[in-house]
Order: structure tokens, then C-alpha cells, then sequence
């Protein structure tokens, strides 16, 4: 008997490039993702992509959320198919229609779950994301020298700034005393190091 889901589950793809699941190829998000090869599988489980830095993303979108779509049963089997070598993300939609219902899937995602909460307003800033994670480190990934995903410090920028946009402009000074000073200066360079390099 062949074991080929296990193996894609665990799939790491090559640098600029996203395994995405199948069922996002017409996607807008995967169709305005600029500089980044896709590949496209139906055996990820419960993830919508993998990363090439090691990490899981799983988005629920705020027709899910209003629809009550089960996405609760999704993300508990998203975070019970955890391999440890794996950072788990949750890129959740925070839009007009959906805020009413964030706080409580935040509370859900981040507290009772333990998973790492991305608010975004869209397809199109989940986009922006995802080519900013593959194209360069990414400062929301655990390592022994941060502590960028240590909980108390996520759910105080979730509180700050209720989308990656807000988060993407932020200036060092804005995140200093909510993350402190090395923190604030990570998220700030993941954002703007291109943009600065470039003006050179």
C-alpha cells in the first residue's frame, strides 16, 4: 500500500515556491501571489499551504466564520495534525462584516487552540503575506533567540493592530513598547527590508 499522504503532509517545498491545496488554484489570493512558483496538491490535509520556511497555514475566511461553517472542527483537526518540525499559522479574515464575530475566534485560535492568529482583510493582503513569508525569513517563526510567537506578545499585537496591514505600517517606535525594542525592529525589517534595499 503506497503512503503518499503522510509524505505530502510533511512536504517542505523548495524556496519560492508554495504547496498549495488544489482547491485554491482559481483562487484570487494564488492569482495575485507575484514571485512564487506554486504546486498544487489535494493530499495536505487539513492545510491550505505549505512554506518553504516550515510552516502550515491554514485560512479561514469570514464567509466561514459567519456561515459557522464547522471551521471550528477544521482547526482542531489542523492543530491535532501538527508535526512538531512545523510552524502552524491561522490566517484569519477581519473584515467589516466578520469583526463582530473576531473575538471570539481569536480567543478560540490563539488561547484555547495554542495556534499562531494572523488577522487579515483579504484574499489580496493574505497574498502580500504569504510572497513576504517565501521570499524572506520570517519573523513570526519560533526560534531559540525570539520570541516573537511567545503567546503574551501575539495576543498584545492582535490587540494593537487588528490587521497585517496596521502591522505592516507600523513604525518601530508603535511596536517598541507593546513588543520591545529587538522584536519591533524584526517586524518592522520583515516588512520594509525590501523597500529600503530597493531605494538604494
Amino acid at each position: 500500500m503506497e503512503t503518499k499522504a503522510p509524505v505530502l503532509l510533511n512536504a517542505v517545498p523548495p524556496y519560492g515556491h508554495v504547496i498549495s491545496s488544489d482547491k485554491w488554484r482559481n483562487s484570487s489570493l494564488l492569482q495575485s501571489l507575484k514571485g512564487v512558483k506554486l504546486i498544487f496538491e489535494n493530499e495536505l490535509g487539513a492545510a491550505d499551504f505549505h512554506l518553504p520556511n516550515k510552516s502550515r497555514i491554514l485560512y479561514v475566511s469570514e464567509c466561514d466564520i459567519i456561515a459557522r461553517n464547522s471551521y471550528k472542527r477544521k482547526l482542531v483537526r489542523y492543530r491535532n495534525s501538527n508535526s512538531s518540525s512545523f510552524q502552524m499559522l491561522v490566517l484569519v479574515e477581519n473584515t467589516r462584516v466578520s469583526e463582530q464575530y473576531f473575538p471570539a475566534v481569536q480567543k478560540f485560535v490563539a488561547f484555547d487552540l495554542g495556534l499562531t492568529l494572523l488577522p487579515i482583510s483579504g484574499q489580496t493582503e493574505a497574498s502580500q503575506l504569504l510572497a513576504q513569508m517565501v521570499m524572506k525569513d520570517n519573523p513570526f517563526r519560533r526560534s531559540s533567540s525570539s520570541r516573537l510567537l511567545d503567546p503574551l506578545v501575539l495576543a498584545l499585537v492582535q490587540q494593537h493592530f487588528s490587521s497585517i496591514g496596521q502591522l505592516c505600517n507600523a513604525s518601530p517606535a508603535e511596536l517598541e513598547p507593546i513588543v520591545g525594542h529587538a522584536a519591533a525592529q524584526q517586524i518592522h525589517n520583515f516588512f520594509h527590508k525590501s523597500s529600503s534595499s530597493a531605494a538604494r
